[in-house]
């Protein structure tokens, strides 16, 4: 059964730091994009990193860039994402999605058709 499941999630101090994970099984990674997502309660979801597998591009929300990094390693057919100096405003279930490496919209996660099951972030002191 093709899947992806998201793992690393917590919580965390603000400040802190978090490596997310997203492993697919079924099916293999090499020739999608792959994006994670969060949705905050009562917010809708937005789009946080995405990285284009046959090109290595990566795209990030302005509120993340600097602090957030999407990484991929195909041998362990999975992708990653590490989140440094987390803030409170982070704190959301965060979900990873695939979707074909062409077009644009690569923050939009209507573009996306596979999605795991989420993973709970929480920043708090």
């Amino acid at each position: 059964q093709a899947q992806l499941v998201e793992s690393g999630g917590g919580l965390v101090q603000p400040g802190g730091s978090l490596r997310l994970s997203c492993a697919a099984s079924g099916f293999g990674l090499g020739y999608l994009a792959i994006g994670w997502f969060r949705q905050a309660p009562e917010k809708e979801r937005e789009g946080v990193a995405s990285i284009s597998t046959n090109t290595g591009q990566t795209y990030y929300a302005e509120s993340v860039k600097g602090r957030f990094t999407i990484s991929r390693d195909n041998a362990k057919n999975t992708v990653y994402l590490q989140m440094n100096n987390l803030k409170p405003e982070d704190t959301a279930i965060y979900y990873c999605a695939t979707r074909l490496p062409h077009g644009t919209g690569w923050l939009d996660s209507d573009t996306y058709t596979r999605w795991g099951q989420g993973t709970q972030v929480t920043v708090s002191s």
